[in-house]
């Protein structure tokens, strides 16, 4: 880019923090601001235009300009403090609010863009942001930074990890962050243990990424992987259930982290559970207040059976006097 052409982008971003910050401005007063002649306003107007930007002609002597909403959202321009108010509040959101996968997404992309000089002062300010009441889960928003980058880059990551009694270092091929209504998790191709695996973020330790680069591996669908592994795979007992009642209506009882629902034909839905024994498992679904067929394991139809006996037979007995006893 030689200087000419680097003046013009120079001038023409001026002329879109101007139009940003009021309403409306006369042609005359844009080209007093940017020390150029209306003409040359007009023309840097069109180029505006061409990178997506509404920009608003009205008629008269003045020629006035406004800045409009477009159908696509064109690229924004802010000054460092807008910059660093944004990614502040990024960093909360992405750290345990309901719209946490999205705040990450767009930490990730200013990221990129973001100034060296004011990544001190953004880092400042996250420590002081908090929360209160229901949520995920707290993690610290730079591990999940370290973490986005990671598999934006497609580079190796390396952290310490429980297992058992101890914290081993565990060496991954990063490839998404996955939201769950309570935790964060990392959906990362374990090159110790070759394949893929889930990990809690919270539980993670010393994060770090290498410069190491990979070639991303054919993968399953991130987060379906991750919500049946926390639904069902990590518990001991694990079971199938085939539920006579709408998937929609059925996911609006139970968490994403507690159960797979997957929609069936008639009405109908799969629901996949785990628990530490089958009788939790079985009383959860019993409670959702639908008829139900378990499908898998054989051995809950039978448990199932006996229940269904003890409940009949407490629901027959007769109260006993306990004054009297």
């Amino acid at each position: 880019m030689d200087g000419v052409e680097r003046g013009t982008t120079e001038r023409v971003f001026a002329l879109l923090g101007l139009l940003q910050q009021r309403r409306s401005w006369t042609g005359p007063e844009l080209a007093g601001r940017l020390g150029v002649t209306t003409r040359t306003v007009r023309r840097d107007v069109e180029r505006l235009r061409a990178l997506g930007y509404r920009v608003h002609a009205g008629q008269g002597v003045g020629g006035g300009y406004r800045l409009g909403p477009g159908q696509d959202l064109p690229p924004l321009l802010l000054d460092d403090e807008e910059a660093i108010a944004t990614v502040v509040s990024l960093l909360a959101g992405a750290g345990g609010a309901a719209a946490g996968d999205a705040a990450l997404r767009a930490l990730t992309k200013l990221d990129q863009v973001l100034p060296v000089r004011l990544r001190h002062e953004v880092r400042a300010l996250s420590g002081s942001v908090e929360s209160f009441g229901a949520g995920r889960t707290p993690v610290d928003p730079e591990v999940l930074m370290t973490l986005a980058r990671a598999c934006r880059d497609e580079v190796e990551a390396g952290f310490g990890y429980p297992s058992g009694s101890e914290v081993r270092r565990r060496r991954v091929e990063p490839y998404r962050l996955v939201a769950s209504d309570r935790r964060w998790y990392l959906f990362a191709y374990d090159l110790d243990r070759d394949g893929w695996r889930t990990f809690r973020v919270d539980r993670m330790t010393e994060v770090s990424a290498r410069t190491w680069r990979f070639r991303p591996r054919a993968a399953p669908d991130a987060a379906a992987y991750v919500q049946e592994g926390v639904a069902s795979r990590v518990y001991p007992h694990r079971a199938r259930f085939l539920v006579y009642a709408p998937a929609g209506t059925v996911r609006a009882q139970i968490p994403a982290s507690a159960a797979v629902v997957r929609e069936r034909e008639g009405g109908r839905c799969e629901v996949v559970s785990g628990a530490g024994s089958l009788d939790s498992v079985l009383m959860h679904v019993l409670l959702l207040g639908h008829a139900f067929t378990v499908l898998d394991p054989p051995e809950l139809r039978a448990r199932c059976r006996v229940l269904a006996e003890r409940l009949r037979s407490a629901g027959a007995a007769p109260v006993p006097d306990l004054e009297r006893s």
